[in-house]
């Protein structure tokens, strides 16, 4: 299980962080404590609520290669929860888009950067302005 868990701490560079408390850390190094920790556990699938929440672009980015790392080479499925678009668009497969709890949109990141009501949506414009 040590092994285990130092594997994941080393595919999200925190190594040099094990023997530190999880409140020393930075917010972005306790982000990704908290998939190491969810990776523990062997999952076919993680729910990922706002994970860029607080991150600089850097940081952002640096999570984004994380996650396409875990879907890519380790067969993981990610649901992401993210208002970061240009996040979301750089990772996602598939997207469903929702505004006020209600979905407007579904497709891959082209079709989603294409569609009027996600536009309208995100950007304020009037539907009819884009058509």
């Amino acid at each position: 299980a040590l092994d285990h868990a130092f594997y994941w701490l080393e595919v999200v560079d925190l190594v040099d962080c094990a023997n530190r408390l999880a409140g020393e850390l930075s917010y972005g190094q306790q982000r990704r404590l908290e998939i190491a920790r969810a990776m523990c556990t062997r999952p076919q699938i993680i729910c990922l609520d706002e994970p860029a929440a607080g991150l600089n672009p850097q940081e952002t980015e640096a999570l984004s290669a994380m996650i396409r790392l875990l879907r890519d080479e380790h067969d993981l499925t990610v649901v992401l929860i993210e208002h970061d678009m240009g996040m979301v668009m750089s990772i996602s497969d598939h997207i469903v888009v929702l505004d006020h709890g209600n979905v407007i949109a579904e497709g891959g990141p082209e079709a989603i950067r294409n569609d009027p009501k996600v536009i309208a949506a995100y950007l304020g414009a009037d539907e009819e302005e884009l058509i």
